[in-house]
């Protein structure tokens, strides 16, 4: 039994291919890749919250001075000791926490608390280790890095505050943030 001649491929035959292939390409495209813009950064007006903490706080509340205009700021909270926190319950602590976005996009901020450190520190640094020391200004800060080399924070602990300077990014950019930071 013979077979039928084949037919010779035509250009149409090769368009058909294509698009066989590149359909589903694009639709993975279309779903799956986001586009930034969809999702603009939330600047929030820290400067109210910044002066209801000072004004509540039994500590010294830090915040940068003079940074430039490129620097945003993308979170601020400011919560009393037995007032309800993000998840509900009654919070720990007297807490400052103040978070900006680099002119690079990467995310630093300052925390205050003034009760159960030791919590707070491993909290808010992903459980960093010790790394050495830093000084900046006349205070020497201690240097902890997450176990995956991600995140470094920079710890100042008195009697009356923890203070933390965290963010994925090196020590000296931390150094320079924290070298912003007033109290007044």
């Amino acid at each position: 039994m013979a077979r039928p001649p084949k037919k010779p491929a035509q250009p149409i035959d090769m368009v058909r291919s294509l698009a066989v292939i590149l359909l589903p390409i694009l639709v993975i495209t279309v779903l799956f890749t986001r586009n930034l813009d969809d999702h603009p950064v939330t600047v929030v007006d820290w400067r109210p919250v910044l002066a209801q903490a000072r004004q509540q706080a039994p500590y010294p509340v830090l915040a940068p001075t003079n940074l430039p205009d490129t620097w945003r700021a993308t979170q601020v909270k400011w919560v009393k000791r037995g007032d309800p926190d993000l998840n509900g319950e009654p919070a720990v602590r007297n807490t400052w926490q103040l978070g900006f976005l680099a002119p690079d996009d990467v995310y630093i901020a300052v925390d205050q608390g003034d009760a159960l450190p030791d919590e707070m520190i491993k909290d808010d640094t992903r459980s960093g280790l010790p790394d050495g020391t830093s000084k900046v200004g006349s205070a020497t800060w201690s240097r902890l890095v997450s176990s995956d080399d991600r995140t470094r924070s920079l710890v100042l602990r008195s009697a009356e505050v923890t203070t933390i300077v965290v963010g994925d990014t090196s020590y000296e950019a931390l150094e320079s943030y924290a070298g912003t930071l007033s109290a007044s």
